[in-house]
C-alpha cells in the first residue's frame, strides 16, 4: 500500500471543493463535504488499491457521501451562490448574461447529468475514472454523457434550430 502524499491530497483539494460545490449547491455543505470525503478516504487508506486512480478514488468517495447525505436528509437544499466579478475585470452585460443563463441551464440539469458533466468535462477524467467515482458502468458514463450535453444544449437553445443570442453591430 502506497503511503499518503499530502502534497498530491493538497493539489486534488480545488477539484473536489469544485465538484462538491456543484453536487451540493453551497459552499458551507461543500467544504463539509470535502472534509467529511478526505476523513473517510484517509481512514480507509488501507482499503484503497496501489493501482487505482487516487482522483478517481477521492472523487468516488465524495459522491458516495453525498448521496448519502442526500438519503438521510430526504432532500437536499438548492442554493445558487452569487458570482462576483473579479477586481478590474468587469464583464459586459452580454457576458454576465451569457455567463448567467450557462449556469442556470447547468443547474437545471438532473444530478447525474451534472456530476458526469463535472468529471469527464471539467475535471477531464476518463470515462473509466468517471465510472468508478460514481459507481456505474463505463457505458451508463458514455450515455448519461450523451443525455447530458443534448439536454444542456437544448436548455441553452445550442440545439440546431435553436433560439440564440446574437451579437449586433
Amino acid at each position: 500500500m502506497n503511503p499518503i502524499d499530502d502534497d498530491e491530497l493538497r493539489t486534488l483539494l480545488p477539484s473536489l471543493r469544485r465538484f462538491a460545490l456543484w453536487l451540493s449547491r453551497d459552499a458551507a455543505e461543500a467544504d463539509d463535504l470535502v472534509q467529511a470525503s478526505l476523513e473517510r478516504a484517509l481512514s480507509r487508506w488501507s482499503t484503497r488499491r496501489g493501482d487505482a486512480s487516487l482522483k478517481a478514488w477521492l472523487f468516488s468517495i465524495l459522491h458516495r457521501q453525498f448521496l448519502d447525505q442526500r438519503r438521510r436528509a430526504g432532500r437536499w437544499r438548492r442554493v445558487l451562490a452569487a458570482f462576483g466579478a473579479e477586481p478590474g475585470a468587469a464583464p459586459s452585460a452580454e457576458d454576465t448574461f451569457v455567463a448567467r443563463s450557462s449556469l442556470q441551464a447547468f443547474d437545471a440539469l438532473a444530478t447525474d447529468h451534472r456530476a458526469v458533466l463535472l468529471l469527464v468535462v471539467v475535471e477531464g477524467l476518463p470515462y473509466q475514472d468517471a465510472a468508478h467515482a460514481l459507481g456505474v458502468p463505463v457505458g451508463t458514463v458514455m450515455s448519461r454523457l450523451s443525455r447530458a450535453r443534448a439536454a444542456y444544449r437544448k436548455l441553452t437553445g445550442d440545439e440546431p434550430g435553436g433560439a440564440r443570442l446574437r451579437r449586433i453591430g
